[in-house]
């Protein structure tokens, strides 16, 4: 009786553990493969911004931005999130926390919440000329982002594409690449002056432009 007792608890003991290692290092779909997620996978970025003040007054700056998977936990859901943690750095030798956002897969859409603004940004698996609302999980409600390029490992999310040379200009795109992730991001949201004496000159007088690239990656 005391070996059928032994038995069964250390049967008992080794399915707790498989369980808890499927949450900690679920298994992946392949058709997720443009967006790995998985503890300790990283990214690091080199970024290039743009504010403008106001007309002829803008300042550039030049950094490098770190996103590390540290950890993971279901949602009420029951979706898999993935707590990604964003430094900053200006040398790649010191870094400062930055912020911390999530990633997740729901409904075959990865989901990005940073600030508590969620935006749908691939829907797989992905096809061109696919067409979604990236702002599904927000009050806004409506933003149509499409995928307008794969060519392959490499697949081109644009998030808008409008300029009207006289009052404003907002292109914003995302590239994502099989078996690493997110490898470009560019968003330049400005507006022109519309007063009288530069009226369709497109002299800007606010606004922002940023562009990210992928330079390193991996995990640990």
């Amino acid at each position: 009786m005391r070996k059928i007792y032994l038995f069964f608890f250390i049967s008992l003991a080794g399915l707790i553990s498989s369980c808890e290692e499927e949450v900690e290092t679920p298994s992946f779909d392949p058709q997720f493969e443009f967006q790995p997620l998985e503890i300790g996978r990283f990214w690091i970025y080199e970024v290039d911004q743009t504010i403008h003040f106001g007309e002829n007054d803008s300042e550039n700056f030049l950094f490098f931005l770190r996103d590390r998977i540290r950890t993971s936990y279901f949602n009420a859901e029951g979706n898999l999130v993935f707590v990604v943690e964003r430094s900053r750095s200006e040398d790649q030798v010191i870094w400062a926390k930055d912020l911390e956002y999530t990633l997740l897969i729901r409904d075959l859409s990865l989901l990005r919440t940073i600030n508590n603004q969620t935006l749908v940004t691939l829907n797989f698996p992905p096809e061109v000329g696919r067409i979604w609302n990236g702002l599904a999980y927000q009050a806004e409600g409506m933003d149509d982002f499409e995928i307008e390029i794969l060519e392959g490992d490499l697949v081109r999310v644009k998030q808008e594409e409008s300029d009207d040379e006289v009052t404003f200009r907002d292109i914003r795109y995302e590239v994502f690449q099989k078996g690493v992730g997110l490898v470009e991001k560019y968003a330049e949201v400005v507006t022109y002056c519309s007063r009288n004496d530069c009226l369709g000159q497109q002299l800007i007088n606010g606004g922002e432009k940023i562009h990210l690239r992928l330079s390193d990656y991996g995990k640990n």
